[in-house]
């Protein structure tokens, strides 16, 4: 029997699928969809990895004091956080200037607030030397008397984390069910092409045909489906993010968002990996009463 070249068990692995065309684009569409997930929930970590680690360099704690408290409780206040050794720079903000940048931010809504109704309390806006020990700084900030509140970019980080981690865990639950269907899917498309070529299959087994002559087409089937699957779901994921990130330019300025060029030959080499390794698996689950013969 003549041997043939890679160009042969491509042509032979495009004609089965072609043939069996429903069962193809369902298993590209699953196995898009998984790379889709995959790709989404791994840029949205990343992105809020960036942004915890921003969090983690803006060093400031702001100290809130009560709102009815006189001019020396404040610099009672202002004293006893001088004196704490992780303080590096203070700054006094009167509820006076804050009402008066409320008023010019918005006068419609604080207009009307006059002096005597203002509900807002002098801060301080302290900046630190030490990150590691900003958790001690703020146990000692909280106990100063006059202190009504405490803020610090640590808590938002900690509550962000525990969204993380929440969002994690979703995602490897959705994942893993996407994975099975798409592994599921692909085992049966193979599985329908190997019984349409059931009597060819026998007749190339009769002439002396190896195992790996007949069953090389199958996963090549399973290769390009997850190529296809991969680049589709790289480019829908290229504009999807460019379209969400210019949308929320200015409407989240606060937060930064990793630009898609500066991941996107990880991104496309991950999801071609994922894609072509789901195709893989999917097609030698299918075949492996072939590979042991």
């Amino acid at each position: 029997m003549r041997r043939y070249n890679l160009f042969y068990f491509i042509g032979e692995a495009l004609k089965s699928l072609k043939r069996n065309g429903v069962m193809t684009f369902a298993s590209i569409a699953v196995l898009l969809s998984c790379l889709l997930v995959i790709s989404g929930f791994s840029l949205l970590v990343l992105n809020i990895d960036v942004n915890l680690e921003k969090l983690g360099t803006l060093n400031e704690i702001v100290v809130f004091c009560q709102p009815d408290a006189t001019e020396e409780e404040i610099d009672a206040v202002e004293a006893a956080i001088h004196k704490l050794d992780n303080v590096d720079t203070v700054t006094h903000s009167t509820k006076a200037e804050q009402l008066k940048q409320l008023k010019e931010e918005d006068p419609d809504l604080y207009g009307d607030i006059t002096a005597e109704e203002n509900p807002l309390s002098d801060s301080f806006a302290i900046k630190y030397k030490d990150n590691d020990k900003v958790s001690t700084l703020d146990y000692e900030l909280k106990q100063i008397e006059g202190v009504r509140k405490v803020r610090n970019s640590l808590d938002l980080s900690n509550k962000i984390e525990g969204i993380k981690q929440s969002i994690m865990i979703v995602f490897f639950w959705f994942l893993a069910i996407l994975f099975v269907v798409s592994i599921f899917i692909i085992i049966n498309t193979i599985k329908i092409a190997v019984l349409n070529r059931k009597k060819e299959i026998s007749i190339m087994r009769y002439i002396g045909a190896t195992a790996w002559f007949i069953i090389l087409p199958f996963i090549f089937e399973g290769i390009i489906m997850g190529t296809v699957a991969g680049l589709a779901s790289f480019f829908i994921v290229k504009f999807g993010y460019s379209a969400i990130v210019n949308g929320a330019g200015e409407d989240l300025a606060m937060l930064s968002f990793v630009g898609f060029s500066d991941i996107s030959t990880y991104v496309l080499l991950g999801v071609l990996a994922i894609g072509i390794l789901t195709g893989v698996i999917g097609s030698s689950i299918s075949l492996s009463k072939y590979l042991k013969d």
